[in-house]
């Protein structure tokens, strides 16, 4: 089966670059290869403006490369894209697993791994945007406390009219909460959805997601209005939400 979606495959290990790809490949991904951060960019960027869809898109980021590493480009590239990113770590440390998420990574796999467990993670990220994309509502703007989603180009404007950054993990996850306005959503229900995978007991990578959330929302992190935690159960969007056809004047 050939699939349109693209996957940028940046590392500088070449056997594992080229392993990737290949298999990538094999599997109906177009896949674009790059040995470091600066030459993904330049990449992404020449790709980007020569009209490709930027929603079937994504990359596959090794964290310890020389020059750029995996979180400076992240960075950079969330300054002008939401394309999704799973990180690649040769180690296990939990920090450096929240360091990406608060980045912007959506997902993140530990070296060594199996290349089917990449690919199943890439397919569930595909699946994931294209639930989102059609949610079961009517109108195409979400307006909830003065902000305005815009479901068709994923766009979140603030009260005062200026444009919200947002990753493509921040709007699943404001999507997942303003189609289940008013019902408290636990952390394993959350995982389920935007991960795909059980959250283990410990799991903060969920409360880093919320966290990351509530400040795109200007919340207050001590006293959040918007998506409040319910002790023991999980979050909950607490504004009423008005799905309409026309930007609020």
């Amino acid at each position: 089966m050939v699939d349109s979606s693209t996957v940028f495959v940046v590392d500088d290990d070449d056997s594992i670059r080229d392993l990737l790809a290949s298999y990538l490949k094999k599997n109906g991904y177009n896949v674009i290869a790059a040995n470091s951060g600066e030459s993904f960019l330049q990449e992404f960027q020449e790709w980007r403006s020569a009209g490709e869809d930027e929603s079937r898109v994504i990359v596959v980021l090794d964290i310890m490369m020389p020059g750029m590493d995996g979180f400076d480009v992240c960075r950079e590239l969330r300054t002008f894209s939401k394309a999704p990113v799973i990180m690649l770590t040769a180690v296990s440390d939990e920090m450096d697993r929240i360091i990406g998420l608060e980045m912007g990574a959506d997902d993140y796999l530990g070296k060594p791994f199996n290349p089917r467990e990449l690919l199943a993670r890439i397919k569930a990220i595909f699946r994931r945007s294209e639930q989102v994309a059609e949610p079961k509502t009517t109108g195409r703007y979400a307006v909830f406390n003065g902000f305005c989603l815009d479901k068709v180009t994923r766009e979140l404007t603030s009260p005062e009219g200026e444009p919200v950054p947002l990753t493509g993990a921040d709007y699943n996850l404001l999507m997942l909460f303003i189609r289940n306005q008013g019902k408290v959503l636990s952390r394993e229900s959350i995982a389920e959805v935007t991960r795909k995978r059980n959250s283990a007991p410990m799991d903060r990578f969920i409360d880093v997601n919320v966290s990351r959330l509530r400040q795109c929302l200007g919340e207050n992190a001590r006293a959040p209005e918007l998506i409040k935690t319910v002790r023991g159960q999980g979050y909950i969007l607490t504004t009423e939400v008005e799905w309409v056809d026309k930007v609020p004047a």
